[in-house]
C-alpha cells in the first residue's frame, strides 16, 4: 500500500491542529488513494475532506473537517512520491550513476527516471519507461514543463547510446506532450565521436523546430570516473575539443538571439573553463532556467560576488587571518582572479585547488570533492597550522546534514585537520566570509523544505528559524 509519511508538520497548519505527527503516513484523501504529492495536491483541493491517517504503530483514525479551498495540510512528506521512485533500466554509454564508487550512500547509486520527479525537481527522464497511462496522466494534471535527456534526433544512434529500443520512440512522446500542451527543456550529454558535430547540428535544429514546447537545450559534456567498467570506449574533452563545441554552439546561439532575442541553446560551465573560454554574460542565459544542471552557475557566482563587492562591508581586521578557500581544479581560475580583487589589510586568502583522487583526477567539479580528498589535500600543506581557517564549496555538502559525498561530516573534517571549517553557498556568501571572518558569520545557505502547494505549484520554502 502506497503511505505519504510524515517527515514534519508546520505550527499552526491544518496538521498541527489536528495533532498530526511524524511518522503518521496519510492513507487517503476522500476515499483516493495516493501515488504521490501530485495525487494529493488535487485531492486535498476539496473544501470538504475526509483524512485517513495510519498512525506509526500501525492503526488507522479518519479526520473528516471543512477547509477554504486553498488552505493547505502543512506537512512535509518524507518522500514526493509514495509508491517508490520509477528507476531507470537503461544503461546508457555515459551514465554517470552507473560511475559512482561502490559503498558511497545509498541515494548516490538511485537512477531515477521519474516524469514525476522531472515535473517536481526538475530531474532528467529518458521516457523508455513510459507508457499511455503516464502521458494520459502528465495530460490530466497538466504536469508542465518536464524535462527530457534528448542526447541525439537520430533515432538509431539513441536506441544505441540509451541502450535500449525503446530510445527510437523518443518523437512520438515528444509529440504527445505537445498535443497536451505540454512544454519541455532538454539535454544532450555529449559524446566526442557519438552525438557530436554534424549529429549536435542536426539535434539542435531538430529540436528548434519544437518551439514554443521546447523552452531550453543544455549540452553537457560526458564524464568519467575511474571507477567507471562499461566496455563502451567513450572519450573525454580536451582543451581543443571544447573550443570547437564553444565555436558550434555560439552560432545557433547568436542566430536564435538575432531571430528571437533568446539564446535557448545553453552550454554548461566545464566547457568554456576548458578551452578557456570567457564565461558568457548573465543575459545569454535567459534567467538560467537550468541553473541547477550546471548552466550559468560560474556567471552566477560571479555577479554574487561582484554585487557583494558593491554591497558587503568589509570588517577591520585587527590581526593577521590567514585563510584557505577549498575548490574543484576546473573553478580554480575564476577563484584566483576573484581574490585577487580583495585587498584588506591583515587579510591573507590561499586557494587550495584538490585533485579529486576519490572518483578519479579527470573529475575536475567542486560539487564531486569528498571529505578524504579535502582532509589530504589540507595535511599535504606545509603551513597548514598557519590557517585559521578553511571554506569548503557547499555545492560538496549535503543540504542540512552537513555531509559530504563520501560520508565524512564538516565536523569530523574540521577535527581531522585541527582547523574550523565552513562552507559557502554561491559567490556572495563566499565573498561575505572572507571579508567578515573575524566577525561570527554563518553561511547564507539553508536548508530548502519541499512543501507542496494545493494550487498544484510546487515550491522549495526555508525553513522558519525556530522550526
Amino acid at each position: 500500500m502506497s503511505l505519504g509519511k510524515i517527515l514534519r508538520v508546520a505550527k499552526d497548519s491544518i496538521a498541527y491542529e489536528l495533532g498530526l505527527k511524524s511518522g503518521d503516513s496519510i492513507v487517503s484523501v476522500n476515499g483516493q488513494k495516493l501515488k504521490d504529492i501530485i495525487d494529493m495536491s488535487f485531492a486535498f483541493a476539496e473544501e470538504d475532506i475526509d483524512l485517513l491517517i495510519q498512525h506509526s504503530d500501525g492503526t488507522q483514525e479518519m479526520y473528516s473537517f471543512s477547509k477554504d479551498y486553498d488552505d493547505e495540510l502543512g506537512v512535509e512528506f518524507e518522500a514526493a512520491v509514495f509508491d517508490g521512485i520509477r528507476s531507470c533500466a537503461n544503461h546508457c554509454y555515459f551514465c554517470f550513476v552507473d560511475q559512482v564508487p561502490p559503498n558511497m550512500r545509498d541515494s548516490l547509486h538511485i537512477k531515477d527516471d521519474d516524469y514525476r520527479l522531472s515535473f517536481l525537481y526538475g530531474n532528467f527522464i529518458t521516457m523508455t519507461n513510459m507508457g499511455k497511462a503516464d502521458f494520459d496522466r502528465i495530460r490530466k494534471y497538466h504536469l508542465s514543463p518536464l524535462y527530457v535527456s534528448v542526447h541525439t534526433m537520430n533515432m538509431e544512434l539513441r536506441k544505441q547510446m540509451l541502450r535500449t529500443p525503446l530510445a527510437g520512440n523518443l518523437i512520438a512522446q515528444l509529440e504527445s506532450l505537445e498535443k497536451a500542451d505540454i512544454e519541455y527543456h532538454t539535454q544532450i550529454v555529449l559524446c566526442p565521436g557519438l552525438n557530436d558535430g554534424d549529429d549536435l547540428d542536426n539535434t539542435i535544429q531538430k529540436l528548434l523546430e519544437r518551439r514554443p514546447y521546447l523552452q531550453s537545450l543544455a549540452i553537457v559534456p560526458v564524464g568519467l570516473t575511474r571507477f567507471r567498467t562499461d566496455c563502451y570506449p567513450l572519450q573525454l574533452f580536451d582543451k581543443e575539443g571544447a573550443r570547437k563545441v564553444v565555436a558550434q554552439v555560439k552560432k545557433w546561439q547568436d542566430k536564435n538571439r538575432e531571430e528571437t532575442g533568446e539564446t535557448l541553446i545553453y552550454l554548461s560551465d566545464e566547457f568554456y573553463l576548458l578551452a578557456g573560454e570567457d564565461i558568457p554574460p548573465a543575459e545569454y542565459y535567459d534567467g538560467f532556467p537550468q541553473l541547477d544542471n550546471g548552466i550559468g552557475l560560474t556567471r552566477n557566482f560571479i555577479d554574487e560576488w561582484t554585487e557583494a563587492e558593491k554591497e558587503i562591508m568589509p570588517a577591520a581586521f585587527d590581526k593577521t587571518v590567514k585563510l584557505l578557500v577549498v575548490s574543484g581544479k576546473a573553478i580554480e581560475p575564476i577563484f584566483e582572479k576573484l581574490i585577487k580583487r580583495i585587498n584588506i589589510p591583515q587579510l591573507d586568502v590561499h586557494i587550495l585547488a584538490v585533485e579529486n583522487q576519490y572518483y578519479g583526477t579527470s573529475v575536475d567539479v567542486s560539487g564531486l570533492l569528498t571529505g578524504v580528498d579535502i582532509k589530504n589535500a589540507v595535511c599535504a600543506i606545509k603551513e597548514k597550522a598557519d590557517f585559521d581557517g578553511v571554506i569548503i564549496p557547499s555545492s560538496a555538502v549535503r543540504a542540512g546534514d552537513d555531509i559530504l559525498l563520501d560520508d565524512m561530516t564538516v565536523s569530523e573534517l574540521e577535527k581531522q585537520i585541527s582547523i574550523p571549517v565552513k562552507s559557502a553557498l554561491g559567490g556572495r556568501d563566499l565573498y561575505k566570509m572572507l571579508t567578515n571572518w573575524c566577525i561570527e558569520t554563518k553561511s547564507e545557505e539553508r536548508e530548502k523544505l519541499y512543501t507542496w502547494q494545493s494550487n498544484a505549484g510546487y515550491t522549495k520554502l526555508k525553513e522558519e528559524e525556530n522550526e
